[in-house]
């Protein structure tokens, strides 16, 4: 009866029943006589402390493992970012931001001999070009970067001539375009048509465009120029009487000071995408059904630009996101407007694949890329509802969840779960 007593009062006066049983598990024992033996409220007291504090230490665990876990989640979320601005190069034009430079042949390595078709169908030897230095361009005329320099090299043909210098492309793709877009840029160089499976050992692993100058036995020259900026700047000493500066060791080659002409560290070329705050560059461009379509239009909404290529594999990554991302938030202030690269059909192509229910607009070869600083793809860009950039370019399919994310007020953590 004392027993009984004792527990009666001491659940009254301190816990309800969920208490005791938090004991008796704590205690390892069934019989709540061993936790409360006639009047032993001081040992169920030391009891109820245990067990509070034994709860309060687990909780401190799980919410440390929660906050690790999450710096975590930030931290690998980044290095996604990181993975995929790194990888992008290799799935459009070749992207010359990443400035670690190639090693290249060393300096009077005689580059390999090669014999390839040019737009004529005759074959061309490297040994044709013998007495005479040649400015060798690893080349694609569907690359942005390619594209934005042609017409500069064609207007030294002239020098080039001058100073018994042969300016050799090598690209890819038929021989009608080429020559079409050759003429187009004012280019009467040999232009010679390799594939990925025959085209020269030191341009294997490089992108477009890259170059070598070699001399009249077909010797590397120069230091190899890495992107766009150091093939006009070699270009330019080749067709000057000066070489210029060469640092071997550095793999810099400086432009020749021509008049008004700015140094290579004052690049010409727009290459990381235009920066948060800059104006949106205005645009009109046919949709796939043909209908005008006018970045202006959207004044006053929110507008994820995402620059895109039908031929591009992370764009077909990025594509059932893209379908979700407007599923969910097109009628919340986020407009969705893609851009493609190619024709109406292939375009249009993907987008049934995909069921795109959104904007498709083309762009003529990279036009409006450039006008954006960027001739990779997929990347995209945030505007704001006055027509400002709100976000630096997002570059690769993470990379644009979280833009995107942003876009609709998500955290950078939640975008994957919110837009995905």
């Amino acid at each position: 009866m004392g027993s009984n007593a004792g527990k009666t009062t001491f659940r009254s006066q301190h816990h309800s029943s969920f208490c005791l049983d938090v004991l008796i598990f704590f205690a390892g024992t069934n019989n709540r006589n061993d936790i409360l033996p006639y009047g032993g409220g001081f040992q169920a007291s030391e009891y109820l402390m245990t067990a509070v504090l034994f709860v309060l230490i687990l909780i401190s665990i799980w919410m440390g493992f929660y906050a690790l876990a999450k710096q975590q989640g930030r931290i690998l979320l980044r290095l996604d970012k990181i993975d995929e601005s790194r990888k992008i190069a290799g799935t459009g034009p070749e992207n010359p931001s990443d400035r670690t430079e190639p090693d290249g042949l060393p300096l009077k390595t005689y580059f390999p001999a090669f014999k390839f078709p040019d737009l004529r169908g005759t074959r061309v030897a490297l040994e044709d070009f013998r007495g005479k230095r040649v400015l060798l361009v690893h080349w694609n005329f569907e690359c942005g970067f390619c594209e934005s320099i042609a017409r500069e090299l064609g207007q030294l043909d002239t020098s080039f001539q001058e100073r018994n210098v042969q300016l050799v492309l090598l690209t890819y793709g038929d021989s009608q375009s080429n020559e079409e877009q050759a003429a187009e840029h004012g280019l009467k160089c040999p232009v010679l048509l390799i594939t990925d499976e025959d085209r020269p050992a030191p341009f294997a692993n490089q992108g477009t465009p890259v170059a070598y100058l070699l001399d009249e036995k077909g010797r590397v020259a120069a230091p190899f120029a890495s992107d766009a900026d150091r093939v006009v700047a070699l270009a330019q000493q080749a067709a000057t009487r000066e070489f210029g500066t060469f640092e071997a060791g550095k793999h810099q080659i400086q432009r020749s000071r021509l008049p008004g002409d700015r140094p290579l560290s004052e690049s010409r070329i727009e290459r990381n995408g235009l920066k948060v705050g800059t104006p949106a560059p205005a645009f009109r461009l046919p949709d796939l059904q043909g209908r005008m379509i006018s970045l202006e239009e959207y004044r006053g909404r929110r507008v994820l630009l995402v620059f895109s290529d039908p031929q591009c594999g992370p764009c077909d990554e990025l594509a059932p996101h893209l379908v979700r991302l407007h599923e969910k938030h097109s009628n919340n202030g986020l407009a969705l407007i893609l851009v493609g690269r190619g024709n109406s059909e292939e375009n249009r192509r993907k987008a049934q694949q995909h069921g795109f229910q959104f904007p498709i607009v083309v762009q003529e070869k990279w036009k409006l890329s450039k006008e954006y600083g960027i001739f990779a793809t997929p990347v995209a860009f945030l505007i704001r509802e006055d027509g400002v950039i709100a976000r630096d370019v997002a570059v690769g399919k993470n990379a644009i969840l979280a833009l995107a994310g942003s876009g609709v007020g998500a955290s950078e953590e939640e975008s994957y779960e919110r837009i995905s």
